[in-house]
């Protein structure tokens, strides 16, 4: 099979399993190799070197996720360009994508290693896993370039309607990690900072791949140097679809580390409690999450190709899918909490709180399915400003606001705490259904 697909012919349902299911598995290993962290850490250290890998790659996901974000205005915009068949702005839109991205990788970089000792501090990190905690962020904040250079490559492969090579890619990178882990932290004793290198290492590996990849691969359109310009109308564009996408991304992250310092303030096996969730809620999302990613890509190229019916329907087959698989890990979550948990975690008093937490959490599963995907057609209609809004509503408003209440009227159990995300993603819902209703009373005059 073809590893480019033309989203705007074929089977709609089709079409969309194709191109998700690299997607789904690439962001799979990738949540995988980051949860592998916890897990060997979990099994070496004890409840603050599980505290510091949770802090720490929260910390890093906020930049990680800001960067993934702005690179699916590259995604989006070359996908409108290859449906289309304008290859020079194809050609220039890779150009000034390279650049505007080199640009946020010397600014991020040098701050992020400078700040690290004060974001630590901010994240209100219990006492005993502070210098566990600061070493990750330090390790891993050096790295930040290959992170930027991988999530740049896969964007634009994903432009193009390939969606395989990246899931190559992070596979390579999945197996260093994992036996960077295990040999630097389980043989060499190396600890949370040994889990950070093998994470650098196994990102500048993968982003390594990629580049050689596009050097000798090539596009199916004309790009040299030449194309590698800094056009103002390009960047503006990229910007435009990509900024909003970024800062909802942020803000969400942001969401997730306000509920970790909430859980924080209240002691070290919340705060392991509520890293642990954290941890198979970010496997609990990948389906919803590539199917995001999909849709975005594949209404992007409809779109440019004049086909909005064909956008439409894939909405409707990513909420259907995305909602079966978001009942089924609902159901396991409260079914089988204990042994969900047991994964990256012995304690039991960690065990316990973690299971209490997850039951009500998991409800955003089935939730989440609607949101992401209509997100996604949003994004590749070029109106990632609607998901920023209603996002910043949810999470101000009712997420984070929720998550405290609920912790300071029930302290001795997570399980109501657990029910803000939901209520979050029930306030998304209702925007976003008025929005459409707008939308087409609007078309109706």
């Amino acid at each position: 099979m073809k590893k480019e697909l033309n989203l705007t012919q074929g089977n709609v349902f089709k079409i969309l399993v194709q191109f998700a299911l690299p997607f789904l598995f690439a962001s799979f290993m990738q949540a995988f190799y980051g949860a592998v962290d916890l897990y060997v850490v979990g099994r070496y250290g004890g409840a603050a070197d599980i505290a510091a890998v949770n802090i720490g790659s929260q910390t890093m996901q906020i930049i990680t996720s800001f960067v993934i974000g702005i690179s699916m205005g590259i995604t989006v915009r070359l996908a409108h360009n290859v449906g289309s068949k304008n290859d020079e702005e194809a050609a220039y839109t890779v150009g000034n994508g390279i650049l505007f991205f080199l640009v946020i990788a010397v600014v991020i970089t040098p701050l992020m290693i400078w700040q690290s000792d004060n974001l630590v501090s901010i994240m209100k990190t219990p006492i005993d896993a502070v210098p566990q905690t600061t070493s990750y962020v330090l390790i891993c904040s050096i790295g930040l370039p290959f992170i930027i250079a991988y999530n740049v490559i896969a964007a634009i492969l994903r432009g193009v309607g390939d969606s395989k090579t990246p899931m190559y890619f992070i596979g390579v990178a999945c197996v260093v990690n994992v036996v960077g882990d295990f040999v630097l932290v389980g043989v060499f004793d190396r600890g949370v900072a040994g889990a950070a290198i093998a994470t650098v290492l196994a990102q500048a590996i993968s982003s390594l791949c990629g580049l050689i990849y596009l050097i000798y691969h090539g596009f199916s359109f004309p790009f040299g140097r030449n194309f590698i310009k800094w056009r103002k109308e390009n960047i503006k564009k990229i910007a435009i679809v990509g900024l909003p996408i970024a800062m909802q991304d942020t803000l969400i992250n942001l969401s997730f580390i306000a509920l970790t310092v909430i859980a924080n303030a209240r002691g070290l096996v919340a705060s392991s409690a509520v890293g642990v969730v954290e941890k198979l809620i970010m496997f609990m999302f990948l389906v919803p999450s590539a199917m995001l990613s999909s849709i975005s890509a594949i209404t992007a190229q409809n779109l440019g190709a004049g086909q909005r019916k064909r956008a439409v329907q894939t909405v409707k087959y990513g909420i259907l899918i995305a909602g079966l698989f978001g009942v089924l890990m609902c159901a396991l979550s409260w079914l089988i909490p204990d042994v969900l948990t047991g994964i990256f975690t012995e304690d039991q008093d960690v065990m316990k709180a973690a299971g209490e937490y997850l039951k009500t959490y998991s409800i955003d599963c089935i939730l989440v399915a609607i949101t992401f995907c209509i997100n996604g057609y949003l994004c590749g209609e070029d109106k990632s400003i609607v998901t920023f809004i209603h996002s910043v509503i949810s999470i101000f408003v009712v997420r984070i606001p929720a998550a405290y209440l609920l912790s300071k009227m029930f302290p001795d159990s997570l399980l109501p705490m657990g029910l803000a995300s939901p209520l979050g993603s029930v306030m998304s819902i209702i925007i976003l259904a008025g929005y459409f209703s707008f939308i087409k009373k609007k078309s109706s005059f």
